[in-house]
């Protein structure tokens, strides 16, 4: 049954349209202003409001601007005995559903204004459920405090319009984090566009983030919309922000001033709409002062900063995470449901999960296609996750070798190279593969294998 407030002044008129709508089955609820109506939907939920438009302490239209900030998806359909036509356009261009004069001659243009209202806003209702559904916007699961405190500052600055810097190891959520601030803000019914600075070239970021007229550059052919545009009227999430060039860096600080972007080869400012987020797992202060990230888009971005711990600083939260995990894969993938013997569960909560939950949900995953029974064992987890740790294996390395080099960086970087040429071969140089296999973006690779001359 769809639920309806009715705010009016005039108690008859109100009592009457009270009267209408739940002789016709709705659930009615009134209001005698606009300020009473502004308490009645933060408390309650509706379907629609009915709000007349001249009364005491607050007005229809300062009704509508406030209802519609908090809640954008709400449909609003105005009343008003006294307005013309030049003002009902103007009501609705505010963002009413529809505009009715009072008092009404046909009973029927109520209703039917009021069921339509409604298929609107079921419509819109299940068009957020289908793209939740599709985008796969999992939960941020966990019970610890730094789960509660993160979920808590979500909820604080979802419904604003500031800059937000997410920080933390990879692996450990932050893109997840941005998703349900886009999610609970304003802006949900537009699209949500996260962009992996490392991911993408120092010679292409601006293109990428700015877009290009045709003829910029060698093989533009066409004129190219840019992240930015892409994003507007939502979110744009800048993921490894650290890794951004500086001229990169530059024309996004402009963009966050201006609210305004210039295509690569134009000379057009072009005005943009967009909530800006971003997430790095460096320390953006160490960068500033290494001159190698600017001071003044780093005190930009870090309006809010929200910081991710790594898993082994919630261990707590792992047996909700991994049933969190069996089940959705189980579920996805068309398998039989299993679950974790406590010892197995024991033991990946004292497991080192250096890959963060990222790591955490491939190991669950592994474990449910390998394992031979229903329940996953000790014994499963110690034959397809648990690793020899280094000091049980230290006495494997010979003296000489370390006596062959000066430094721990010198120790760091032979072992490095060793180590991805070894994946290299094992992939037989296919680059995408081993940079999975490393956890580091392709860009890292490719600057890995020039930093030790890799073929």
């Amino acid at each position: 049954m769809a639920k309806i407030l009715v705010i009016d002044d005039d108690k008859a008129i109100r009592d009457s349209i009270r009267d209408t709508l739940q002789y016709e089955g709705y659930d009615v609820d009134v209001a005698e202003d606009g300020v009473a109506g502004m308490v009645k939907i933060k408390t309650s939920a509706f379907d629609l409001v009915l709000s007349d438009i001249r009364m005491p302490k607050m007005d229809g239209k300062q009704f509508l601007e406030q209802a519609l900030k908090l809640k954008p998806e709400l449909p609003i359909i105005i009343l008003s005995a006294f307005a013309d036509n030049e003002e009902a356009v103007e009501i609705v261009k505010k963002g009413a559903f529809d505009f009715i004069s009072k008092p009404f001659k046909d009973r029927n243009r109520l209703l039917i204004t009021v069921r339509n209202a409604l298929d609107k806003s079921n419509l819109v209702g299940q068009t957020i459920a289908l793209k939740r559904k599709v985008f796969r916007v999992q939960e941020i699961v966990g019970k610890s405090a730094a789960i509660q405190d993160i979920n808590d500052l979500i909820d604080r600055v979802a419904e604003t319009e500031s800059s937000v810097l997410i920080t933390g190891e990879n692996g450990t959520g932050k893109e997840l984090v941005a998703r349900w601030i886009h999610e609970k803000s304003r802006r949900c019914n537009g699209p949500f566009v996260a962009v992996n600075c490392a991911a993408i070239s120092p010679e292409l970021i601006e293109s990428e983030l700015f877009g290009h007229e045709k003829g910029a550059f060698t093989n533009a052919i066409r004129q190219h919309l840019g992240k930015f545009e892409q994003a507007n009227g939502g979110t744009l999430f800048l993921d490894e922000i650290g890794d951004m060039s500086p001229s990169a860096q530059t024309k996004v600080l402009r963009a966050l001033q201006d609210r305004a972007i210039t295509r690569v080869g134009g000379s057009k400012d072009i005005e943009v709409n967009v909530r800006f987020l971003a997430a790095t797992n460096q320390n953006l202060q160490d960068a500033v002062a290494g001159n190698l990230f600017r001071l003044d888009l780093y005190h930009r971005l870090n309006t809010i900063n929200i910081h991710v711990p790594a898993l082994r600083e919630r261990r707590e939260d792992i047996p909700i995470l991994a049933e969190y995990f069996i089940t959705e894969i189980c579920n996805d993938q068309n398998l039989p449901p299993k679950s974790f013997e406590p010892e197995a569960i024991t033991a990946l909560q004292n497991h080192n999960w250096t890959g963060n939950v990222r790591e955490l949900r491939n190991m669950v995953e592994r474990l449910i296609i390998l394992s031979a029974n229903k329940v996953i064992t000790l014994a499963d987890f110690e034959k397809y996750v648990s690793r020899p740790s280094l000091s049980n294996n230290i006495a494997q390395f010979s003296e000489e070798l370390f006596e062959q080099f000066a430094t721990l960086s010198d120790f760091r970087d032979h072992a490095e190279k060793l180590f991805i040429a070894h994946k290299l071969k094992k992939n037989n140089g296919n680059i995408s593969k081993t940079a999975e296999e490393l956890d580091i973006q392709r860009s890292h690779l490719y600057n890995k294998m020039d930093k030790y001359n890799l073929k």
